[in-house]
């Protein structure tokens, strides 16, 4: 189950949104999607800082949503008032970075500047994988926190509010679908578009490579394709000269490099095969020979698309064989897979 924690604030300081149906658009999206028995919402109105932190903890979220008020250095959306004009002035000194507005005690303008914001997502950054911040001018604050989190969604200026709400419906629609975030982001935008709203480039998404090997609604994502992978316990793989840990998150696998001397043999190359064999039995018919073929291609895929598993089987392959794979291997379609992984150590293991 992954879990979406939407936060919202619209301290009564600031131009009113249309948070609510926002909300209600982006719970429709998921509800009637394909696999909407794999999420839940969960929802936070009127938030303070200390709501923050704790719905962060409380929730363990894999997708954070922020509805609201964004600010970059003096942009910062209050009422024209002179008390509320010099909270702006105060703003703008102390927070020259922005950040996005929550609410105090007093159900007033809070501003939680982009260091401050950044700091706090970084002591969640094993469990967060997509922060998207649906307020105006929160490219800032994006730039700064996809440093700790795989993908990062802000808007590089202000924003109309019919905008926000589009590209939240076609953000989640893509979601519910099964596909990954590059996607949900290119499909949110084109949907301010087809409403024929002009604000579609006001859509950012930051993405950082470096962090988390990514298991979607049983497909496993890499930059460009898609194949499917079921859903397994945590485990650890050794690696060479070191060992990498993948943690279930929801939907998703989080991979985490840590070190170590042990070098990975044959037998655990073969036994993380054989897992992956098992797990796409429950894709294609193992008594049939497409069957057979539709799961050594996708075997093959993994590997590809595996960087860490990749690198393992072709320096296995350098002291051992094929062949000697095919001996540890028990699943109807071996024969298959060692054929096909005999034609991939020609084309990628030179």
């Amino acid at each position: 189950m992954k879990k979406i924690l939407i936060l919202s604030a619209n301290p009564r300081n600031t131009d009113w949104l249309r948070l609510d149906e926002e909300i209600r658009e982006i719970k429709t999206a998921l509800r009637r999607s394909k696999y909407r028995d794999n999420f839940e919402v969960i929802t936070e109105g009127a938030v303070r800082i200390d709501d923050l932190r704790r719905a962060l903890l409380d929730c363990e979220p894999q997708i954070l949503h922020f509805s609201g008020h964004g600010t970059a250095n003096n942009n910062i959306v209050v009422k024209n008032n002179s008390r509320q004009l010099q909270q702006r002035e105060a703003y703008r000194l102390n927070s020259p970075s922005g950040g996005i507005a929550l609410e105090n005690n007093s159900g007033e303008m809070q501003l939680v500047s982009t260091k401050s914001l950044t700091d706090l997502f970084k002591n969640f950054q094993n469990t967060i994988e997509c922060v998207l911040l649906n307020a105006c001018y929160s490219e800032v604050q994006a730039e700064e926190i996809h440093k700790h989190i795989y993908c990062v969604i802000g808007m590089e200026r202000s924003i109309r509010d019919d905008a926000a709400i589009k590209f939240a419906q076609g953000f989640y629609d893509v979601i519910g679908a099964g596909r990954n975030y590059e996607d949900a982001f290119q499909l949110g935008s084109n949907n301010i578009d087809l409403n024929g709203i002009p604000q579609s480039l006001i859509t950012t998404i930051k993405i950082n490579k470096d962090i988390g090997i990514r298991l979607f609604n049983n497909k496993r994502i890499s930059q460009d394709k898609e194949e499917k992978y079921n859903m397994a316990d945590q485990r650890t793989i050794n690696i060479k000269s070191g060992n990498y840990n993948e943690r279930i998150e929801g939907n998703y696998v989080q991979g985490n490099y840590y070190a170590n001397s042990e070098k990975q043999s044959l037998t655990e190359v073969a036994a993380d095969i054989q897992k992956l064999l098992e797990q796409l039995d429950k894709f294609y018919p193992t008594d049939t020979t497409l069957g057979k073929m539709q799961i050594a291609a996708e075997t093959i895929k993994s590997i590809e698309n595996n960087f860490s598993l990749k690198e393992r089987i072709l320096s296995v392959l350098k002291a051992s064989s094929v062949e000697a794979f095919g001996q540890l291997l028990n699943h109807p379609a071996a024969s298959f897979v060692i054929a096909a992984l005999e034609d991939w150590q020609k084309t990628k293991g030179n």
